[in-house]
């Protein structure tokens, strides 16, 4: 069992008052302190010094490099409140054998009610018809198109992917799925496993639930994206650079794609105003807020804890 450890989260992630005081009172018991700090920063020096000299770092999605590792030489465990770990500089800490723990699942449910939310914006002009209602307009003869009876390409078949193709099919959706495993389980109910061009080709809407990698950067590029019906959408709440964005923008503009949902971004917002996806046609943007619900945070917050504790008790 470890002690007498200092534990430190660099950001607030959803910690009220509360659960600060139950959590320095659990640490308390392994005789560790726990400190928090209750706003974001992504200053380089200020997250140094937050770090400066703990031994469990509790982060979200902000970039954790090298630079601020290497001025941090007790941290043990960086208790990562995210799913994806590509923000951190995973090859040094396994250089310095810093053991990294997500918190795998905590979102899946959030995530996946966006992504189908997106879907019903984008086909339904949800926003765009918003707009037109304040400015004292009509639908203007606007008619939307439904999701029952489309087909639907999941690419990626992880928790998230798994809990959206089984929502679509409550809907009514023809599900395809594009992944490095097939699951039986998903197969008997219907959905059915192609590789990725026949999913692009073939889809109506195409919605991203891969991890971003070496393998995955990209992914979805000019070459995907030309196998597209010029009806279909797309739709990322993955990561932003699963998307060669540029051309995703361009296809939009030149109504090779009909629309796209996006929550995602190479870089975590604000966006610059000339941003290519805040200027496409058709394109519904959010400010990565998929995760982001009451329940997934409390969630998140018990996993992290959990987390911990079983690291301190090996």
């Amino acid at each position: 069992m470890k002690e007498n450890l200092k534990i430190t989260a660099v950001e607030p992630i959803g910690i009220n008052e509360k659960k600060e005081l139950e959590l320095k009172e659990l640490f308390a018991k392994y005789n560790c302190t726990f400190t928090l700090y209750k706003d974001r920063n992504e200053d380089t020096a200020v997250l140094t010094e937050r770090i400066a000299d703990s031994d469990v770092v509790i982060i979200s999605n902000i970039p954790l490099k090298k630079e601020v590792l290497q001025q941090c030489p007790n941290v043990k465990l960086l208790a990562v409140a995210f799913t994806g770990i590509d923000h951190i500089d995973v090859a040094y800490c396994k250089e310095r054998n810093i053991e990294i723990i997500n918190a795998a699942g905590y979102a899946t449910e959030a995530v996946s009610e966006l992504a189908i939310g997106l879907m019903l914006d984008v086909m339904r002009k949800l926003s765009e018809m918003n707009c037109n209602i304040r400015d004292n307009g009509t639908r203007n003869n606007f008619l939307g198109t439904e999701l029952k009876g489309k087909t639907v390409g999941i690419v990626g078949m992880g928790a998230i992917g798994k809990r959206t193709a089984l929502l679509l099919k409550a809907f009514g959706c023809n599900v395809l799925a594009y992944s490095r495993k097939e699951h039986l389980q998903y197969t008997r109910q219907g959905i059915q496993y192609v590789d990725l061009p026949t999913l692009m080709q073939e889809s109506d809407i195409v919605s991203l639930h891969v991890p971003l990698t070496e393998e995955t950067y990209h992914l979805i590029d000019t070459k995907m994206l030309s196998l597209c019906k010029s009806s279909a959408i797309i739709i990322n709440t993955a990561r932003g650079n699963v998307v060669d964005i540029d051309a995703l923008a361009d296809m939009l503009n030149n109504g090779k794609l009909a629309g796209a949902g996006i929550d995602v971004y190479e870089k975590e917002p604000p966006l610059c105003k000339d941003h290519a996806l805040l200027n496409a046609k058709n394109c519904v943007c959010v400010p990565h807020i998929a995760f982001a619900t009451r329940e997934s945070f409390d969630a998140r917050i018990e996993i992290v804890k959990n987390n911990i504790v079983s690291w301190l008790e090996k």
